[in-house]
């Protein structure tokens, strides 16, 4: 009735395709577990830049304008300080756009003289004055809205935005008003 041949061969076939399911599954674990480890990495970098632009931002103590012979204010001094959380912060990366009496201007650190900022530092590292590596560290952004901004000194009671983005993507946006009465050479915290 039974043959005891046909037995094995079919026990073998079976064998067989079992060992090939098994292989297959290993094979699509492998893939998953690659996968899985990619979109991880992937994840936690782009985890990584968010917070970078959450955090990783300055912030305006004062903004400080000084009046030229037109009784305008010109010169303005923008001091700023590491925000809460934040990493160190390197100034000379920074991008300074200013909006004023309707026209705008974006000043990177002495680049090409016409649309530039310089750093002072106010206090902080002596050998890296341009980087806010502590909570304590303060420097000054200093531009000429004649010289940086096409002629945007401020009138008495007008108005200057100030927005600051650091290399990370962090921002801090001010809006400052010059004082009612200005006199030349005077100094007035806006």
């Amino acid at each position: 009735m039974f043959d005891k041949n046909d037995r094995g061969q079919v026990g073998i076939g079976t064998l067989i395709v079992f060992i090939a399911m098994v292989l297959v599954a290993a094979i699509a674990a492998g893939v998953l577990i690659n996968t899985a480890g990619f979109l991880q990495a992937q994840a936690e970098a782009t985890g990584e830049e968010t917070a970078e632009q959450v955090s990783d931002r300055v912030e305006v103590v004062s903004v400080v304008g000084t009046a030229n012979d037109d009784d305008e204010i010109d010169d303005l001094n923008v001091s700023v300080r590491r925000a809460p959380g934040a990493g160190n912060i390197d100034l000379s990366n920074v991008v300074v756009e200013v909006f004023a009496n309707g026209t705008s201007a974006t000043l990177v650190n002495e680049s090409d003289g016409d649309n530039e900022f310089t750093i002072e530092q106010i206090q902080g590292d002596e050998d890296n004055p341009e980087t806010l590596a502590s909570s304590d560290d303060r420097a000054e952004i200093q531009f000429s809205l004649n010289e940086n901004v096409d002629g945007a000194a401020l009138a008495p009671g007008d108005n200057v935005v100030i927005t600051i983005t650091t290399a990370a993507g962090g921002t801090a946006f001010v809006e400052k008003r010059a004082p009612s009465t200005v006199e030349s050479g005077q100094s007035y915290r806006l």
